[in-house]
């Protein structure tokens, strides 16, 4: 039996009454909540407003811009009473959040423009609504209660923008069984589109990182008042350069907490073991934040290992606060700073190395300026707890400062196991134990907690084994022209369609530029055999030999096998990487130097960053793109791209390096990057298994299902079993199993069970696509169970289905509750039927080849084209359209490119005057004047209610008459403003959805 929503509700606002909320059952209008918001501004501030006042105060405070309320929440403000004299208010206790007052109030109701919203459980800090506590009775999809949340607060003039409800911090969602919160937020950091997987939607956790998901013991942890106003006040971050707000995890709360209180008490040092990808340097802020704060502390020093993490770090702190950290030049600037009492240089940034230069005995005259600070407390923080200049700093920061407390961040540990290890090609070097350096554990958040979390992906390691001429003999490395020849087979397959990148990662620079001079040949191989075929845009970078300059001898200090590489034969290295430096300035039009490597190496880096933009959006249709970047120690820690998904091997790794070079593949994106993909080449599944089992945490008996995807039969199976439940459901609607008896589905509840059927297919499909290692025999295998022709047409009829229920989750009724809540549970994905590599202009070339060619002769026929547009969800709202001009064209009449683009647009030009010529004359209403209104809506991407009057008042009807002629003609008009719209969302149009 399904519990009722009121039921749900009635026993939170209860559970509330037991946390000490106090229950206003009074407020329940717009009128109600201000006149308590009064009374509670009135008590904090010691103040009687007039009411001629208090209707100004609103004004000012009240705001459609969510990140300038939460500023006003959270700082003391400024304004003029009547008489002129000043008032210095805040809305809220800011000092001491806990002596709040917290309120608990339900069924509060907001008219809007065009809609009646009724808000569940607000709950009232100080009279001001903070919190937003939806209740459901279904099973939640998280994304689609967002997606309601967003679609009230695109309504015209909703209560988020005009009323005291703009001052919401956070949304909370829950059937009881299953709860989730989230920050609010501007649109533009609100909404969901094809191309990210999701927002920020969060479960809560205890300090071991296991969920707490059933409402009423997510109440105990979460809503206890104080807990509550210091998850607001302290756990969350206003991105000023981004006008954002931003939840801290669980994990880093925790993990900031234990800092403070480590401090507080004075218990020495400690270490935070979270792994990559999962946000220490929010982390890390905050805990230096909050230290600011702490008069008991005279300097807290963040400590990164090398100068671009000292300016990633200082750009990711002023990210988060504007202005809090200033650039260390160089040593003698952060002495300065550290000696000085203002408190802007009470938080520094800086790195190891100048650090150690600060307390080198041989410069006293930097130890002199330090010597007041001798004997204070001091904080250190240190970014990554194990770069190479660790140990030697960590002796002379506790000799000079022998009250200073430590703390490390670390995402990979060191522990006994992996203490000793091998750094370079042939030699071994020991490292303390992370326990050693920091004496305890603060907090751990392992890989395998952030991949059950789905913070960062799991991996797919395929251990290459070549057969026949290619296989080398037991002992030996693989020939490095037939890793060459399997990357360039596998690429396209692992990335996606080059829908995203890769890193090689090789054992020296010898072999690096080996490689490059082999990728070369093969590739012009490629184009000679195959004029087709578009060569991958591939780099290289290495570290110069150390005489180029100090910022290239800094770098190296991390940099192991490199800085052994190049104290041999240094002047070929030095020839080689400016021979590989010159080919990529010829290719991308750029001038570097390797005089000047950095910004070589940082150009490098946003390169791969880049492949986040679609193609049509850059000045060079993606040729500026790189698709392999071929490494030796470089970029194989610390660096992070959300479209970097694949990393080929072949140089031995193990324990943490191993997990640092993995982890560049599983960050998070969308359902299009289902896995971090491995492609070894040495067979290193014995140092694969090692590293999961150390680095695993509590679950180490569980870690390897955890930790990788399954294998390719397993996913065929599920494959296999998807295709034959799809038939099964098409067999009990009386249909066949093909793609075309879709169109005679009958009925909401059948075209919903298709749609989660063949998402399930299409979501495995997605997933082999990418296996690198999938045999001859397999791919046959997932060819017989869905072949490709028949999975285009299937996607195509998926996207015309699903257009037709995202129409119905915009309407209220003509459904029965079941069948409704179906509906608007339905999560579409369109980001995994939309494909990287079929854009516009693909498309318009193959319209081409189709026109040049005589029929039979060119690469896809008619109504393959047409099956290609119709199953990418990029053209589902021009489907028609180019399928229509693709039928009125003919094989072989020889259209240039140019002409079938004039040609399209043409043709689209004359369809739209038709549509509109038919609107105006079935209302009456002149084709010019309608025109000029469609245009009008289309430009602001408002619809504007006075002009929709004044359009029809030349039919001089009444008021009846023309309340009949307005519906008539939007219901007429809504798909063609949503067509040409493209997407984009339209406010004011919810009133004639319904």
């Amino acid at each position: 039996m399904r519990v009722r929503e009121s039921t749900i509700e009635q026993e939170l606002v209860e559970k509330l009454g037991g946390l000490k909320y106090t229950l206003r059952a009074d407020i329940r209008s717009r009128a109600a909540l201000e006149a308590n918001f009064r009374k509670h501004f009135e008590e904090l501030n010691r103040v009687a407003l007039t009411n001629a006042e208090f209707q100004r105060l609103l004004e000012e405070v009240v705001t459609a811009d969510v990140f300038k309320a939460a500023h006003t929440l959270r700082h003391r403000n400024a304004f003029t009473r009547d008489d002129g004299t000043p008032l210095n208010y805040t809305l809220v206790n800011i000092n001491d959040w806990c002596k709040n007052t917290f309120e608990v109030a339900s069924q509060l109701r907001i008219n809007t423009d065009d809609s009646h919203h009724r808000y569940d459980v607000i709950l009232l800090i100080n009279g001001v609504p903070a919190v937003q506590i939806e209740l459901k009775t279904l099973g939640i999809n998280p994304r689609r209660a967002i997606e309601q949340i967003v679609e009230y607060k695109h309504d015209v003039g909703n209560g988020y923008t005009r009323t005291l409800l703009c001052f919401i911090q956070l949304f909370i969602v829950s059937n009881r069984d299953a709860t989730y919160y989230f920050a609010n937020n501007n649109a533009r950091h609100f909404a969901f589109n094809a191309d990210e997987r999701f927002l920020p939607i969060y479960q809560y956790a205890a300090p071991d990182n296991s969920k707490i998901s059933g409402l009423d013991a997510f109440a105990d942890a979460f809503l206890p008042k104080c807990t509550l106003g210091q998850i607001i006040s302290r756990y969350m971050v206003l991105v000023a350069s981004e006008q954002k707000l931003l939840m801290m995890r669980p994990y880093q709360i925790y993990a900031v907490k234990n800092i403070v209180e480590c401090i507080d008490k004075n218990l020495g040092n400690g270490y935070i073991w979270h792994t990559t990808g999962s946000g220490k340097t929010l982390t890390s802020f905050k805990a230096s934040t909050l230290l600011k704060a702490n008069p008991a502390i005279e300097k807290c020093l963040f400590v990164v290992d090398r100068k671009d993490l000292d300016r990633q770090t200082r750009e990711e702190f002023n990210r988060f606060q504007e202005g809090c950290v200033e650039e260390n030049t160089n040593t003698e600037s952060m002495v300065r700073r550290l000696v000085s009492d203002d408190a802007a240089d009470k938080v520094i940034v800086t790195t190891i190395q100048k650090l150690g230069r600060a307390l080198d005995p041989a410069r006293a005259d930097y130890r002199q300026h330090l010597e007041p600070l001798r004997d204070q407390r001091m904080v250190f923080i240190f970014d990554e707890c194990h770069r190479s200049q660790f140990g030697e700093n960590h002796q002379a920061i506790k000799e000079f400062f022998p009250k200073a407390q430590l703390f490390g961040f670390t995402g990979t540990p060191i522990f006994e196991d992996n203490a000793s290890y091998r750094r370079i090609e042939g030699d071994e070097q020991t490292l303390k134990t992370t326990e050693d350096l920091f004496q305890q554990s603060l907090h751990e958040y392992t890989i395998t907690h952030a991949i059950e979390d789905r913070n960062v992906l799991r991996f797919h390691v395929d251990y290459y084994k070549p057969d026949g001429k290619n296989a080398p003999k037991p002992g030996e490395t693989l020939a490095k022209r037939a890793v060459v020849d399997a990357i360039l087979s596998k690429h396209d397959a692992a990335t996606g369609g080059r829908r995203f990148n890769a890193l090689f990662a090789t054992a020296s620079i010898n072999d690096a530029i080996e490689y490059v001079g082999l990728f070369k040949a093969a590739q012009l191989e490629k184009q000679q055999a195959d004029s087709g075929y578009v060569p991958l845009n591939i780099a290289a970078v290495f570290s110069p030999p150390g005489d180029i300059s100090a910022d290239v001898r800094q770098l190296q200090e991390d940099l192991p096998q490199e800085q052994a590489d190049n104290r041999t034969d240094p002047d070929a290295k030095k020839a080689a990487l400016k021979a590989i430096v010159a080919d990529y300035n010829v290719r991308f039009g750029t001038n570097h130097r390797i005089e000047e490597f950095d910004a070589y190496y940082q150009d490098v880096q946003q390169r791969i960053k880049d492949q986040q933009f679609p193609n049509a959006d850059l000045p060079m249709k993606g040729r500026e793109k790189l698709d392999i970047v071929i490494v030796v120690d470089m970029l194989l820690t610390g660096f992070d791209s959300k479209y970097l998904n694949t990393l080929y091997v072949d140089k031995n790794l193990k324990y943490h390096g191993l997990i640092q070079a993995f982890s560049r593949t599983n960050r998070v994106l969308n359902d299009t990057k289902p896995y971090g993909n491995i492609l070894d080449f040495r067979s290193q599944q014995s140092a694969v298994d090692a590293a999961i089992a150390l680095f695993s945490g509590a679950k180490a008996e569980k870690a390897r299902e955890i930790w990788l995807v399954d294998t390719a039969p397993v996913v065929i199976d599920k494959l296999q079993k998807a295709r034959a439940s799809l038939d099964s459901f098409l067999a009990s609607q009386g249909l066949g199993g093909k793609p075309e008896d879709i169109a005679n589905l009958k009925g909401t509840a059948a075209k919903v069970a298709f749609v989660k059927h063949f998402k399930d297919v299409q979501k495995l499909q997605t997933q082999l696509d990418q296996y690198t290692d999938l045999t001859a025999e397999q791919q046959a295998q997932v060819e017989a169970i869905l072949p490709k022709d028949e999975l285009r047409s299937f996607r195509g009829q998926y996207l015309q289905k699903a257009e037709e229920l995202r129409a119905d989750q915009k309407k209220a009724g003509g459904l029965d509750d079941a069948t409704r809540n179906d509906v608007e549970q339905l999560d579409f994905e369109f980001v995994l039927f939309a494909s990287s590599t079929i854009d516009y202009d693909y498309i318009m070339k193959l319209i081409a080849d189709y026109s040049g060619k005589a029929p039979g002769k060119a690469s896809m026929s008619r109504e393959q084209l047409i099956g290609l547009i119709a199953s990418d969800a990029k053209f589902v709202d021009e489907r028609e359209d180019i399928s229509a001009y693709v039928r009125g064209l003919k094989a072989g009449e020889g259209l240039s490119e140019e002409a079938i683009r004039a040609g399209y647009e043409a043709f689209k030009a004359e369809k739209a005057a038709q549509e509109m010529t038919a609107l105006s004359g079935r209302h009456g209403l002149p084709v010019a004047d309608l025109q000029a209104f469609v245009d009008a809506v289309l430009a602001r991407r408002i619809f504007d209610g006075e002009r929709l009057t004044e359009l029809l008042a030349p039919l001089d009807l009444g008021w009846k008459a023309r309340t009949q002629a307005e519906l008539a003609l939007m219901r007429d008009l809504l798909p063609l403003l949503h067509k040409r719209a493209g997407g984009r969302e339209i406010a004011g149009l919810k009133a004639y959805e319904k």
